[in-house]
């Protein structure tokens, strides 16, 4: 049954690689498998709702996509929400170029009728990258100082955006940014 679907910003492989390591740390800590076992890929949300027609998406996404070029990110911070969902995340550096990457899907996401989620409205969305979720509550602490000493202040680009139907996780598909030519 599914929870929903995201528009999800994938990583050049290099950074994905060390949020990898992360979920691979936590997991070998038996602190959270969560991720890796609903066959998620590192990325960043940026639109999200529990109902849509993929199809319906695909053409705007892969236009927005193909305006764009590769995004900077640079991860500097390790947060968690005040919620019961435990999920803890690397936050990346909230660039201007981020926020109005964002700000601009979602504007042509709109366009198509489909309705904006407070979370993801420009003056509300957070970018984060999860690496825990449904840490047991006696374990947060922990996992922080794992993730602490980790030293994961990394940086690389945003290459590619798609979309995703979870839980487990299911492509529809992505698109490379700034790749113009048809697939």
């Amino acid at each position: 049954m599914s929870q929903g679907f995201s528009i999800e910003l994938y990583f050049d492989p290099a950074l994905e690689n060390q949020v990898l390591k992360a979920w691979n740390v936590l997991a070998r800590r038996q602190i959270s498998t969560q991720l890796i076992e609903i066959e998620s890929r590192p990325h960043i949300t940026l639109f999200s709702s529990p109902f849509l027609d993929p199809a319906k998406l695909e053409s705007v996404v892969k236009s927005f996509a193909s305006k764009q070029g590769p995004l900077p990110l640079s991860f500097t911070s390790i947060g968690s929400f005040p919620n019961d969902k435990n999920v803890l995340f690397l936050a990346p550096v909230p660039t201007m170029a981020l926020l109005q990457f964002q700000a601009q899907l979602c504007e042509a996401i709109k366009k198509e009728g489909i309705e904006i989620g407070e979370e993801f409205k420009a003056d509300s969305w957070i970018p984060f990258c999860a690496v825990a979720q449904d840490v047991p509550k006696t374990r947060i602490a922990e996992a922080f100082c794992v993730l602490r000493e980790s030293k994961l202040a990394v940086s690389g680009y945003a290459m590619d955006i798609g979309l995703v139907e979870f839980s487990p996780v299911r492509e529809y598909f992505s698109f490379e940014l700034g790749n113009t030519v048809e697939a």
